[in-house]
């Protein structure tokens, strides 16, 4: 390839570029095919190419501009990687993610030699480390330098590499540079200026994963890329198996998750959610549910990102959960499952995310779930933006939305977003094929709605409108006087999650259209003023994805309503049981069992050890030492009485309670006192020595004389110890009658049992 010119000098004001310079003029490619898969098997260990990766590779090597769509897994890195590795000079590579450059660098170090056949450029470098980077550019030995867009927005950076030879660029995740892509970055509009000042003539191959044809366009126009030759792979991932779940209840879809992971023990995944405390939350909860997990946000600091991303590698940890928000740069080809907490803004997103899953051809389940409630979060976060981007994310937004509710073949619908047609038939992997969904005529109900909007003069958003057709008497509604509408209370013989997605539908139909100016006002089109004058058949899918997801709140710590109740009979049992066992032991009653044990026990008949150590303040040497009979009485019982458990599965909830108990016991060994403690987690006292005395059963010691040193003196605190040996109760109440004499209140008793607990009872 040619070197470039050392003497360009940056021009004076200089504007966009309206024709940039045609690269080297194009010929037949100096290699071989031969010499082509000589140079893969000695430089990458490889035996041949896969897909369009040689016809790629040659156009790049006979000097034309490339464009490069392929999907996640197909192998994009390697079309630019050969040939930098074959080519004079350096490849300069521009990347949106670090973490992506480092993983990228590792993994060509890897096949190397020598580590200085590739670095990268960004501001994690130290200025030691940025010298041994300019010193190995200069000296010829690197081939590929991964920069940042940022990196090459910094004049003396230009400056250093106008003197390099080089022998081509490359713009991965060329989708950033599309307002219409999913990772949109501004900066991105400025690569064919900097890439004009360094090396006009050299030639450019941008690669995505995803674009649209509306993304693809856009590529080559911002990129200025130079008659293109253009290859564009199927976006079929085969062995990908798509399901969507309803989120209902915050509590059934934790549980699910959790229940999900633990079934495929072993195996690496990642759940996206959208916001930091989320991703924290969900990390703990599977943590407290033994199971290997981080989390993964920009909140995070950086190094320790590293550390994380490097253990999800290494099988260290087992799943990682990182916000939508922030881009991993984790290239890992045995992840066997991705879960989406939360609806992806745009179908591009799902499809990217959804992409790390099963990179080896093997395994891959996606699985999201959904709820209209994280939508109508998404359609919040647009309200402040900029009129144009709110009507760029509004129809992303809306197209995702069709997706979550579709009832056909989901494959087809993805395949059919990227341009590009699957078939007639379904693929038969994924939760529509398997499991086709009940579809209902829905004319008479379109009528009505479209009669309702027209009623309220076009004025009024969905959550309005649904209760205005419901017959919902709210006070704007009385302020508006509109309870006198013909048209009120028209649907309610149909529930609110039924016209919710009946809007929606009418809106990815065309039929309806929301005012982005006048925030979601809805507005009937010309095609819905059609309908109203000449109804005809609107089928729609039934299922329940469409119920709101009413208990679903990602910013409240609530459990679900419908909480499992203990059964009565079991738990006066199983408290009988744990007096003769405390008698044998020669131990009170609360040391075996605390009561919210023996709750949990008669609310999930634990029948195994596992089982029980999930029940609360049960640790697994409690589970082993008293577990025996217990579980013995629940089976027996459970047999005789026919019970079907509530579920196979109980998880460890965490209600903040696996947070709280890090804190409290961090709190305690510092010395700080209860009450700050409590203030700190919303706690009352009382509750707080609840969470005290559940930490020191499950067989955590607390020293807490600190604080009982404050409450009680020595001679006191001598004879509550004393009465608690041989007491043959777990009652507080019992244990202040029978210590009347002392004048000791509910919360000194307390906390003295949490000392014996801690002392005796492990």
């Amino acid at each position: 390839m040619s070197t470039v010119n050392k003497n360009l000098k940056k021009p004076a004001g200089r504007k966009k570029a309206e024709a940039p310079a045609a690269p080297t003029a194009p010929s037949a490619s100096p290699f071989s095919s031969e010499q082509l898969h000589s140079a893969l098997q000695e430089h990458f260990g490889l035996d041949g190419f896969r897909g369009n990766q040689e016809a790629i590779i040659q156009s790049l090597l006979s000097g034309h501009d490339t464009f490069v769509i392929m999907p996640t897994g197909g192998g994009k890195s390697l079309c630019y990687q050969l040939p930098a590795t074959i080519l004079e000079g350096v490849a300069i590579i521009v990347s949106p993610l670090i973490a992506l450059m480092k993983n990228q660098v590792d993994l060509v170090r890897s096949y190397a030699s020598k580590d200085e056949v590739a670095h990268f450029l960004n501001s994690t470098l130290s200025k030691k480390e940025i010298k041994t980077v300019h010193s190995d550019l200069k000296s010829g030995r690197t081939k590929m330098l991964y920069v940042a867009p940022e990196t090459l927005t910094k004049q003396d950076n230009l400056d250093f590499f106008r003197d390099l030879t080089v022998s081509f660029f490359a713009v991965d995740e060329a989708h950033c540079i599309s307002e219409w892509g999913h990772d949109f970055r501004p900066e991105y509009r400025r690569l064919r200026d900097m890439m004009d000042e360094i090396h006009p003539t050299a030639p450019v191959i941008a690669l995505t994963a995803t674009a649209t044809p509306k993304v693809q366009s856009d590529i080559i126009k911002n990129l200025g890329l130079r008659n293109p030759q253009i290859f564009l792979s199927s976006f079929n991932r085969p062995n990908l198996y798509y399901e969507v779940q309803p989120k209902v209840k915050k509590e059934d879809t934790l549980k699910s998750i959790v229940r999900f992971i633990s079934q495929n023990k072993g195996k690496s995944g990642i759940i996206y959610t959208t916001n930091r405390k989320t991703t924290e939350e969900l990390a703990d909860l599977l943590k407290q549910n033994s199971i290997k997990a981080v989390a993964y946000h920009a909140g995070i600091d950086s190094k320790i990102r590293s550390d994380r991303q490097d253990q999800f590698l290494s099988e260290d940890v087992q799943v990682i959960v990182a916000t939508i928000a922030f881009g991993m740069g984790i290239d890992k080809p045995d992840i066997r499952f991705v879960i989406h907490y939360n609806i992806p803004k745009s179908i591009e997103n799902y499809y990217q995310e959804t992409g790390r899953a099963g990179r080896d051809g093997l395994e891959g389940k996606c699985i999201l779930y959904y709820s209209h409630k994280d939508v109508s979060k998404l359609e919040h976060l647009m309200r402040d933006k900029p009129l144009s981007e709110r009507e760029v994310g509004n129809q992303l937004i809306s197209e995702t939305v069709a997706f979550a509710e579709s009832g056909v073949c989901r494959r087809k619908v993805l395949l059919s977003y990227f341009g590009e047609e699957y078939g007639t038939k379904g693929c038969g992997q994924c939760d529509n094929c398997k499991h086709p969904k009940e579809v209902i005529e829905a004319k008479d109900d379109v009528v009505r709605m479209l009669q309702t909007i027209t009623a309220l003069d076009e004025r009024f958003a969905t959550d309005y409108t649904v209760k205005i057709i419901r017959g919902e008497l709210t006070q704007q509604i009385k302020m508006f006087r509109h309870e006198g509408l013909a048209q009120f209370g028209l649907g309610k013989d149909q529930p609110e999650h039924f016209w919710n997605s009946l809007v929606r539908q009418l809106l990815l139909e065309g039929i309806l259209q929301k005012d982005i100016e006048e925030y979601g006002v809805l507005k009937i089109t010309k095609k819905g003023q059609e309908f109203l004058k000449k109804p005809k058949s609107f089928k729609i899918v039934l299922n329940n994805l469409f119920e709101d997801a009413l208990a679903d709140d990602d910013e409240s710590g609530s459990e679900s309503n419908a909480a499992p109740v203990a059964d009565e009979a079991l738990f006066n049992m199983l408290k009988e049981l744990r007096q003769v066992e405390s008698k044998k032991k020669n131990l009170p009653p609360f040391v075996i069992f605390l009561e919210n044990s023996l709750q949990d026990m008669a609310t999930f008949f634990p029948t195994t050890t596992g089982e029980l150590e999930r029940c609360q303040g049960v640790s697994k040497g409690k589970a082993i030492r008293y577990g025996k009979p217990f579980l013995e009485l629940i089976e027996k019982y459970v047999t005789e009485n026919s019970i079907e458990k509530p579920d196979d599965f109980v998880m460890k909830s965490v209600v903040n309670k696996s947070s709280n108990k890090v804190h409290i016991i961090q709190q305690v060994d510092k010395k700080i006192p209860l009450e700050n403690i409590a203030k700190n987690r919303g706690l009352r006292l009382d509750a707080l020595l609840e969470e005290m005395e559940t930490i020191a059963a499950s067989g955590t010691k607390l020293n807490l004389d600190y604080a009982i040193s404050d409450m009680l003196d020595d001679y006191d605190q001598e004879d509550i110890l004393e009465y608690f040996k041989g007491c043959q109760t777990s009652s507080l109440d019992v244990a202040l009658q029978e210590l009347s004499e002392g004048n000791y209140n509910w919360e000194q008793l307390k906390i003295m049992r949490i000392k014996f607990l801690s002392v005796y009872g492990n």
